[in-house]
């Protein structure tokens, strides 16, 4: 079976596990021009599950084929599938396939396709093979929003273990702290904030200077896992109470 004809029966069993009302709630959420096939996500996890598992000899050429036969498809759901079966089979991908991933980041258009992308998809690629570091550089300097957005959740997860490249990760934030774009802003606190719940001590430190230039999305949401007080001394020097030199300490 062609890698086409796989995909059309991926997006016949969506499709079957979907409900017009769903499909209507969820492109009014996304405010997406993709068609939706109003499939929950567990569902659509399960359906590529079940194709894996009858797959045990898959490889890499026909993977790539089929999730590039998923993503030409103007489905949500078929390119959500395709983003859950690079993941479910990342250890197939080689440094190379970073190109793809990053076509497909560059066409998602919404955060709902991007994130799962970035972080676990490029994020687990990278953690494999570090040489796409420079890739991630360049990316973080990209006119797409979203790539630059990508660059920071592919750095995510180490950092959430309480390990990864924070210099990087700060490095990144740093040129992007003044941006207006929202998903810009969200990206950079979510970050901190998932580091911070290992790392207290050194997410204060890195925010203490810059708490007047981040902004408030960036900060409301970087502080939250921080002891009371260093929370609030933090909010209170973007609000203008404290010195911009106050150092904050945990």
């Amino acid at each position: 079976m062609t890698a086409s004809a796989q995909a059309a029966a991926l997006e016949s069993e969506l499709r079957a596990l979907g409900t017009p009302q769903r499909a209507a709630s969820e492109q009014a959420y996304l405010k997406s021009d993709l068609e939706f096939t109003g499939t929950a996500v567990p569902a659509t996890r399960s359906v590529v599950r079940s194709w894996c598992r009858a797959r045990p000899d898959l490889t890499r050429r026909d993977l790539v084929a089929v999730t590039r036969a998923l993503w030409a498809r103007p489905v949500f759901e078929c390119r959500m599938a395709a983003v859950e079966l690079l993941d479910a089979r990342a250890a197939l991908l080689r440094a190379d396939d970073a190109t793809l991933i990053e076509q497909m980041l560059r066409t998602a258009g919404t955060w709902a396709l991007v994130d799962g992308l970035a972080e676990h998809v490029m994020g687990g690629l990278t953690e494999r093979c570090p040489e796409l570091a420079a890739t991630l550089d360049r990316c973080a300097r990209d006119d797409d929003f979203w790539l630059r957005r990508s660059a920071m959740l592919a750095l995510l997860r180490p950092l959430r273990r309480g390990e990864g490249d924070f210099e990087r990760f700060s490095r990144y934030a740093d040129q992007m702290l003044d941006e207006k774009e929202f998903f810009i802003r969200k990206a950079i606190g979510w970050v901190l904030r998932d580091t911070a719940k290992r790392r207290p001590g050194m997410v204060a430190a890195w925010l203490a200077p810059r708490a007047r230039r981040a902004s408030g999305v960036t900060l409301r949401e970087a502080v939250k896992p921080l002891p009371a007080d260093v929370r609030e001394r933090l909010l209170a020097a973007r609000r203008g109470a404290l010195p911009a030199a106050h150092r904050c300490r945990s």
